[in-house]
């Protein structure tokens, strides 16, 4: 009989914690649904999206977080970069030069070198050729990257992913959206990069366990 009411008890705590991890953040607080959002439940793969800019501050700030947290999310989680140019010439250089690193194999082996290069290094990039200067370092030639950084198929790309960041709602970077139907940002109620990533956590579990 004692066991009995032990077990109930367990189960009642359990569902209420249960209960209490469900409600940890609400929407329309921590973090946002996207309009138009694609239903992407029936996947087992959760997609992770980092909007960035190799020129915002705050993103290179966010990136050593960004580089734990890819050490320790969960197989399902997959994560995607998603380059911002907000109408700026010299983030638009940047955004399609990581395009162009995507297309030919190269950008996540150079992804924190470039993002070392402006902020630590100091380097300005304000051409193809620089860029190309830069990435020639990760075993392609400059040539073939500035052809590929000219291609009809990296226009294209940049054009996509400058029409996700307006559907996205992205007004600021970093920012993160959870299988393209949640935004994530820093605001008072998620007062840091932390926070943002735990929020990000949250959501995936949520995403996974929609798809079972």
């Amino acid at each position: 009989m004692i066991q009995k009411v032990i077990l109930a008890l367990s189960l009642v705590l359990g569902s209420q914690i249960a209960m209490a991890e469900q409600g940890k953040y609400q929407e329309g607080v921590h973090y946002f649904k996207i309009d138009q959002a694609v239903d992407e439940s029936a996947s087992d793969t959760v997609e992770v999206t980092e909007v960035f800019s190799y020129a915002c501050t705050h993103c290179n700030t966010f990136e050593p977080y960004m580089q734990s947290w890819k050490k320790s999310k969960p197989e399902y989680a997959r994560l995607n970069r998603l380059p911002v140019a907000f109408g700026r010439r010299a983030w638009a250089l940047l955004a399609q030069g990581y395009i162009a690193a995507e297309m030919m194999g190269i950008a996540e082996q150079s992804h924190v070198p470039m993002m070392d290069a402006i902020w630590k290094d100091r380097r300005q990039f304000n051409s193809v050729d620089e860029l190309a200067d830069f990435y020639s370092g990760f075993g392609v030639e400059k040539d073939a990257y500035i052809g590929h950084f000219k291609s009809f198929a990296a226009d294209s790309q940049m054009r996509k992913s400058q029409r996700d960041v307006q559907l996205f709602g992205i007004t600021g970077t970093p920012s993160m959206v959870v299988n393209r139907k949640y935004r994530v940002a820093s605001n008072k109620d998620v007062p840091s990069f932390e926070a943002m990533l735990d929020v990000v956590n949250y959501l995936v579990e949520l995403e996974h366990a929609s798809s079972k």
